[in-house]
């Protein structure tokens, strides 16, 4: 770069001069620039809208299930012992249960009183002791438990031996991480307040239901044993291990492992016996289903209001985006009032967005040829609003709707979700968003995509980066051409004066 002489011979601003003319030069650069900013914004309104759909897009697939129109909803005389919950197929009515028995987990604990440091050197003294060496020499103890078939190994369900190893220094914590890893069902541990050792199932009810095989306990082991002998716990006094009770309707027998038994789509749940019959009154929760198809058809008015509004608002076409000099002579709120004006009408009159609207709109008075008794979205109180400023949105006739739910939820369900081979009209809303997501990637981008490339706005910015970054390089040129000719005049003005002077000095 040549070196800038800035007035010292002429006395011009020669700065101001340049900055001025550089000011008319960046006229088409602030133009480009401007046109990027909109590209830009045309891109985020259009990821805008997909976020919108892909919001609603995870909606559809409640909207396809039976349980959202045939949520079961239950009541029970006594809440605090039995409760009830129902699927799609439960059927609606009453139910009688009267729980003669809790499921219980099995219990088992030390017969005496006994402190860590004693079970520790209890511990050690069997570990020392040479008649507790099995065959390879070393120090075992083992108890039975109820296990699953392990076909792999040739095992069948049953009472299992579990194996323990001891070693030298194993502490009473270790011979209890060392039970629990033996079997994921028992839980075993040393309670230092009450100074029991305890071993319990982490499971309720009765695997064990062979009286001869430790009296049908459910953790069995030697009682001259390391349990016995050691631990001081004794097998016969186990307490728990049973299987849930009830009746049902009258009818007596009935058993679980737990404290829930499920049959005709219906799931009870027992917190306590009963004392006699629970009355539990089975109903379709109409609530629920129309709270369900409510916040979707919100999700949907919401997607809506967003395309109708970019087609809708007015286009300020004197409210360019600003340049960075003219933000840097205004307040922030003047640049907000501004940018919201410019960014006002970006997408108007978008085939894309226009297209989506008549389409979406269109969908919902399509005629479904299902078995169901609804043919038509009217027929179940749903309908686009009057207005159609607002572009389509739906509105609910909530008394109608909870009248067809009551009357005939599967026909509903069939309507939205279509039947067979017949298409729904979430079919047929799940095309057309899936349309317009992808024709608004195309045109858009991902909000993951990293490269310009890959959607026509950003191959349109692509292009416009390279002219700014010519343009650039074109004013950088310019502006040192204008401080060459400035810095010529200066100098060719330098020697005149110095000229002058010379002769002023001769006529002297």
């Amino acid at each position: 770069m040549s070196m800038r002489i800035g007035g010292l011979a002429s006395g011009i601003d020669t700065d101001t001069i340049i900055k001025d003319l550089m000011k008319a030069e960046r006229i088409p650069l602030d133009k480009l620039e401007q046109d990027k900013t909109i590209l830009e914004w045309q891109r985020d309104k259009f990821r805008e809208i997909n976020t919108i759909v892909a919001e609603l897009d995870k909606m559809l697939l409640d909207m396809q299930l039976t349980s959202t129109y045939s949520t079961k909803k239950a009541s029970s005389s006594m809440e605090s012992a039995v409760t009830a919950s129902g699927n799609a197929s439960a059927g609606e009515g009453t139910y009688r249960i009267n729980v003669t028995q809790l499921a219980s987990s099995a219990i088992n604990f030390s017969q005496t009183k006994l402190d860590r440091a004693g079970l520790n050197e209890a511990i050690q003294s069997y570990i020392d002791d040479p008649a507790n060496l099995n065959a390879n020499g070393e120090v075992t103890f083992s108890f039975f438990s109820y296990g699953e078939a392990d076909e792999e190994n040739n095992i069948p369900a049953g009472m299992q031996e579990r194996i323990v190893i001891l070693k030298q220094g194993d502490t009473i914590d270790d011979v209890a991480s060392k039970i629990n890893a033996a079997d994921n069902n028992v839980r075993a541990f040393f309670d230092e307040n009450s100074g029991r050792f305890m071993i319990e199932t982490k499971r309720t009810g009765n695997y064990n239901t062979d009286e001869n095989l430790y009296g049908g306990k459910e953790i069995g082991f030697n009682n001259t044993g390391f349990f016995n002998t050691v631990l001081k716990l004794d097998y016969t006094k186990e307490q728990g291990g049973e299987d849930a009770e009830f009746s049902y309707n009258g009818v007596s027998g009935f058993k679980s492992k737990d404290n829930s038994y499920t049959m005709n789509g219906i799931t009870f749940q027992f917190t306590n016996e009963t004392n006699g019959d629970a009355v539990l009154t089975l109903n379709n929760d109409v609530d629920a289903a129309v709270e369900k198809i409510t916040e979707f058809v919100d999700k949907y008015n919401e997607l809506i209001e967003l395309l109708n509004e970019t087609q809708t608002e007015e286009k300020y076409r004197d409210y360019p985006p600003l340049t960075d000099a003219q933000r840097d002579d205004m307040e922030e709120k003047e640049i907000e009032l501004w940018e919201e004006k410019a960014k006002s009408g970006i997408l108007r009159g978008d085939s894309i967005i226009s297209s989506a609207l008549f389409t979406l709109r269109q969908g919902w008075f399509k005629t479904v040829g299902s078995t169901g008794a609804f043919d038509l979205i009217t027929d179940i109180g749903i309908s686009t609003t009057r207005d159609y400023l607002d572009g389509g949105k739906l509105e609910i006739n909530e008394d109608k709707l909870k009248e067809a739910l009551q009357k005939d939820a599967e026909s509903v369900y069939k309507l939205f979700a279509g039947e067979g081979e017949t298409k729904g009209l979430i079919d047929h809303l799940d095309e057309s968003l899936g349309n317009l997501e992808s024709q608004i990637e195309r045109r858009a981008g991902k909000s993951t995509d990293s490269a310009l490339d890959n959607y026509t706005i950003g191959r349109r910015m692509d292009d416009l980066n390279d002219r700014i970054d010519a343009f650039e390089d074109r004013l950088t040129q310019t502006e040192d051409r204008y401080w060459r000719q400035f810095s010529a005049m200066e100098k060719a003005i330098s020697m005149m004066n110095q000229q002058s002077a010379m002769l002023m000095s001769f006529g002297q």
